[in-house]
Order: C-alpha cells, then structure tokens, then sequence
C-alpha cells in the first residue's frame, strides 16, 4: 500500500503544489501526463480554473536552424524582464526506448539552475505534427502553475506539421541561409502558419537573400492586406550570441497585444480547446473499437473485403454497428 501511495500522491496536494510553483510537483503531472495516467481526469478538473495566464510561444523551424540556441535566448531575454518561463522540447524519439533524446536540454543547462524557468524535454514517439500527443496537456500543466511564458519547440517542420499553430498563441518559424529555407517553406505553406519570421545564423553569407524571399512571399496573394490584419514581422538574430533576442521579444509583445485587441486569442484557443476535446474523444472511440470488436475483428473484415466477399463500406458499418449496440 505504501508503494501505491508513493506512486499515486493525493492529487489535491499535487496540484496545489504546482499551482503554487513547485517544480517537482509539476514535473510529477507531467509524467502522469506522458503515462496517461488514470488519475488525468481528476487532475484535468483540477487544473481547469487556473488555466488562461500563460503566452504560448511556438518555435519551429527545419532541423539545423538553431531552434534549441534560439529557444535558450529566448528564455533568458525573457528571464532578464523577470518572467517565468516554461520550456516544452518536443525531441526525436529513440528507436531503442522511445525516449526524448533530450538534446534540448544539454544546450539549455545554463538555465538548469534557474528557478524561474521549468525545462521538460517530451519524446514524440512518431506523433505526426512534430509535437508529443501529450502536449496538450502538459501545456495545461504548465499554464496552470503560473508560469508567464510557455515555450514549444518542436521536432522539426515538414508538410504534416501545421500542428504547433493551433497549439501556440504565436508561432515563431525559424529559418537560415544556405538551407533553401525560403523556397522550401513556401512549398510546404509553412509560411502561412508564422506569426513571426526569424532568420537565424543571420551573420552568414546568404541571409539577406532569404529576408527578401520572405518579403516576396508575403507580397504575393495579398493575404495582409485590410485594416487590422497581422503582417508577421522578419526578424534577423544570431542566437548563439544572443544577438537579435531582444527584438523577438519585442514582436511577441507586439502580436500578444494584437491579439488581443482583436479578439484572435479567443478565436484561437476555443480552436485550441476544440482540437484537444476531439482527440479526447476520437482516443475514447478508439480504445471502445478495440474493445467491442475483440482481436482480430478488424483483420477479418479486410481478409473479407480482400477475398471480395464484402465492401469496405459495409464492413466499416458492421464494426461501427459493434460499438454503438
């Protein structure tokens, strides 16, 4: 019994602690987050009336742009305007343990022994969108305890993910010269999710060449034009000097304020809570699927469709059929 109390501590307590600031105690939310721990609704309930305080910030950017050195600039600009700051790294997973590789946290140990700012490395254990299917609620973790800023960095960007914009209140991308940045992300439509551009390594040759492809980009189509519309400022830094941090927090001051006076910030968190209601409860279906058809059901019915015997669409409604009766 004494093992069980240790592995599952009141959760009133544990939520108040956090609430109050303690790391551990969000640490150990966090995990029970990652672990889908059964005790997740009560905390979820718990945590619902202290939510709303933090910026969300996402950061995201191909491999190789220095999104981990940006993230660590970021934080300590933010730290020397005395804010707390939350720091989700979203990492590869091993292929070995599913783990984060926690690469994020080796270049950001000059914040370890920093109370204001709370550093948790998250493996995306191959969720699409390059963020961990927990963040959501990590996020929630981390608003809850009172931290000002909440930063996502995420694994990387590509086609699929588009996921950090409906996540962060403001999506930073992150580019570089010499990657092919600018024609890349603009293939992907990458473009069309950043509230911020910030061209990194920014003392290289090639940097202003990709300042003004972004300009051409977002002179095309005429999608900031209209009165109080948001035109992403491009921004150039190089992090590993801290050089161009202070104009970043600058632009994230600016869009927050932006948002608002014009009523984005609501529109973009009910989408926020709206996505993570629906993956709640397609995750519900999901796991009653696989309950009411049993093992194998699902492995029948296409044997079945394969072999000709029936179509695709009266053996999904036969498994729906399964669940709903």
């Amino acid at each position: 019994m004494g093992s069980v109390a240790r592995r599952h501590p009141d959760v009133g307590e544990l939520v108040g602690r956090a609430v109050d600031g303690d790391a551990r105690a969000v640490a150990r939310l966090i995990s029970l987050v990652e672990n889908d721990s059964p005790v997740l609704r009560e905390v979820a309930a718990m945590l619902v009336s202290h939510g709303g305080h933090a910026q969300v910030v996402g950061l995201t950017g191909t491999p190789g742009v220095g999104k981990s050195t940006s993230t660590s600039a970021v934080v300590g600009a933010l730290r020397e305007q005395g804010k707390r700051v939350g720091v989700l790294a979203v990492d590869p997973s091993s292929p070995l343990s599913g783990g984060a590789l926690l690469g994020d946290r080796v270049r950001m140990q000059e914040h370890a022994t920093d109370d204001g700012v709370f550093i948790r490395s998250m493996a995306s254990r191959g969720h699409l969108g390059g963020l961990s299917g927990a963040v959501p609620q990590a996020l929630r973790v981390l608003d809850a305890a009172r931290f000002d800023v909440v930063l996502i960095e995420t694994v990387g960007v590509g086609q699929a993910e588009f996921e950090i914009s409906s996540l962060a209140d403001t999506t930073v991308l992150l580019l570089a010269p010499g990657m092919g940045d600018g024609i890349q992300a603009a293939k992907a439509g990458i473009l069309e999710v950043a509230d911020v551009f910030v061209v990194n390594k920014a003392d290289r040759d090639g940097a202003e060449q990709v300042v003004r492809d972004l300009r051409h980009m977002q002179s095309i189509g005429g999608r900031y034009l209209g009165q109080g519309r948001w035109r992403p400022p491009i921004l150039k830094t190089v992090a590993t000097r801290g050089e161009g941090a202070g104009d970043v927090l600058a632009a994230l001051a600016e869009h927050w304020a932006w948002l608002n006076s014009s009523g984005e910030l609501t529109l973009r968190r009910n989408s926020r809570a709206a996505a993570e209601i629906e993956a709640l409860a397609l995750g519900q279906v999901r796991q009653r699927f696989a309950t009411a058809c049993g093992p194998g059901a699902l492995e029948q019915s296409a044997a079945r469709v394969l072999a000709g015997d029936t179509d695709p669409y009266t053996a999904a409604d036969a498994l729906v059929r399964s669940i709903s009766g």
